[in-house]
């Protein structure tokens, strides 16, 4: 698996904690992870990367948690058969749902419910679970420009791509490399989840 180049170098897990603070920077502000899921900005500072970096460490082992070379932008991908955690992963974060969400923790239980049941399962395919740039270097087009180096290397494989897109205003990069949206849900009352389908090509 190539190490470097458009696409990236995969990530090595002793930067677990670095992709983490990546992660945890881009999704600060997000509607669904960042505003719904954690509220109190005081403390989700705290407690955003450690969710967030749960999700990073259960794909760290693949050659697929791609990132630039200082770590400014991660794409977390799971590739077409593999499971994004096992067993015992999910039951560690079950216990880590329960110890950040308190009586939340349920409405959370629902949302990842909805996030399954959305999940295309006819069709093996990429999976872009996370993609984020750290907000000290937005605006520079360095996760579009991860994102669109994997997605070359995902093209000559001749695979298809999905991804949820949990803020609207990322839509249009989506769209522009050939994403299309395929369904939409979120929590009561609360942010529009759409996800989108990259046909193989």
């Amino acid at each position: 698996m190539p190490q470097g180049g458009g696409s990236g170098r995969s990530a090595h897990p002793d930067e677990l904690d670095a992709v983490s603070r990546c992660l945890a920077g881009a999704f600060f502000e997000d509607p669904v992870w960042g505003h719904w899921a954690f509220p109190d900005a005081a403390s989700r500072a705290a407690r955003l990367p450690r969710l967030l970096g749960c999700w990073a460490e259960a794909a760290i082992s693949r050659p697929w948690v791609r990132v630039t070379p200082e770590i400014e932008a991660v794409a977390v991908w799971i590739p077409p058969g593999v499971a994004e955690m096992t067993e015992r992963q999910e039951a560690e974060f079950e216990d880590l749902v329960d110890e950040l969400f308190g009586d939340r923790a349920q409405q959370l239980n629902d949302v990842f419910s909805e996030f399954d049941s959305n999940h295309p399962g006819d069709e093996p395919h990429y999976y872009l679970s996370m993609l984020g740039t750290h907000r000290d270097h937005t605006g520079q087009g360095i996760g579009m420009g991860l994102l669109r180096g994997c997605l070359a290397e995902i093209d000559e494989q001749g695979m298809p791509a999905y991804l949820e897109s949990t803020n609207p205003a990322n839509l249009p990069r989506y769209e522009a490399l050939g994403f299309r949206p395929r369904s939409a849900f979120g929590p009561p009352g609360g942010p529009v989840i759409t996800t989108m389908w990259r046909a193989a090509r």
